[in-house]
């Protein structure tokens, strides 16, 4: 497998501005906001930021900071557009947005894998506040949403109100994934479609303890059950953590190779306004036909 990036590209409310010296400049609709940015070890484009609020990280590398506003931003959040789905991002206090821009070239790739299809089953493991769910959900798939945060879910739930696909077909489950996806095996249950956003470390809402390194491999393998003959993708992304793009495709080429098709695997990035440059996000693994 060679690897490839698939890039992200500014939109009327997203984009990213600048970037460089560990840090980095995004607009969010009408406001601006500085984030920490390992990545970007290059100079920025430019020295003068302005910016609504900037997220201080803490001492701790893998988490922790605060957020410091230098403008009034509302706490509960704002609306935004991508394509033909709304939803809100908000400034939470993990120092993102409350979803991921760089997943927007995934979202276009899947409606494309699901072109055609009469209400494709989709599934959407570690879905956190659903947007792409609703990017599938509104190009006519039936999803099944999944995540251990019962606030992350309800926020799903609320972007699907503000999208007006609250009545599409899409079951909302508060449930640790992995468990979810073998009891998916045991039912007999398959999928056109999944994609999945694992943590580096997270707990289920029974306490469950997910590592990534450890849960990887039997999660893909369950995920492999519940794909046949007919289904078109799955999607596997990773942030955060040391590991290879070829590691994880060739997880999903021993996982996949009886179902024929494709595994690619790579980079996710995003395209800087200021220059063009690529700012890489995460890495990816895919199967598809």
């Amino acid at each position: 497998m060679t690897p490839i990036t698939l890039i992200g590209e500014p939109w009327s409310d997203y984009g990213l501005i600048d970037s460089g010296h560990g840090r980095k400049l995004e607009r969010y609709g009408r406001y601006r906001f500085i984030r920490p940015e390992a990545q970007a070890l290059w100079a920025p484009a430019s020295q003068d930021w302005k910016a609504d609020g900037e997220f201080i990280p803490g001492a701790d590398e893998d988490g922790g900071g605060r957020w410091q506003f230098n403008s009034p931003v509302p706490r509960d959040g704002w609306p935004l557009t991508w394509n033909d789905v709304r939803f809100r991002a908000q400034a939470t206090p993990f120092r993102h947005l409350a979803f991921f821009p760089d997943m927007a070239p995934v979202w276009s790739w899947m409606r494309q894998k699901f072109a055609g299809r009469t209400e494709p089953a989709a599934l959407n493991l570690f879905g956190y506040t659903g947007v792409g769910s609703l990017a599938l959900a509104s190009a006519g798939s039936a999803v099944t949403h999944v995540d251990a945060s019962k606030k992350s879910v309800e926020a799903a739930k609320g972007n699907a109100v503000l999208a007006d696909l609250a009545d599409t077909p899409i079951r909302w489950i508060v449930d640790d994934a992995a468990k979810f996806a073998a009891r998916e095996v045991r039912r007999g249950r398959r999928y056109d479609g999944i994609i999945l956003d694992p943590p580096k470390f997270g707990r289920g809402p029974e306490g469950e303890v997910w590592r990534l390194e450890e849960g990887l491999p039997g999660l893909i393998g369950d995920c492999r059950k519940l794909l046949d003959a007919d289904s078109a993708f799955l999607f596997l992304t990773v942030y955060a953590v040391r590991m290879s793009a070829l590691a994880i495709g060739e997880l999903l080429r021993q996982n996949c190779a009886d179902l024929g098709g494709t595994v690619e695997c790579g980079e996710l990035g995003v395209r800087e306004e200021a220059r063009g440059l690529i700012l890489p996000t995460a890495i990816f693994a895919r199967w598809s036909r």
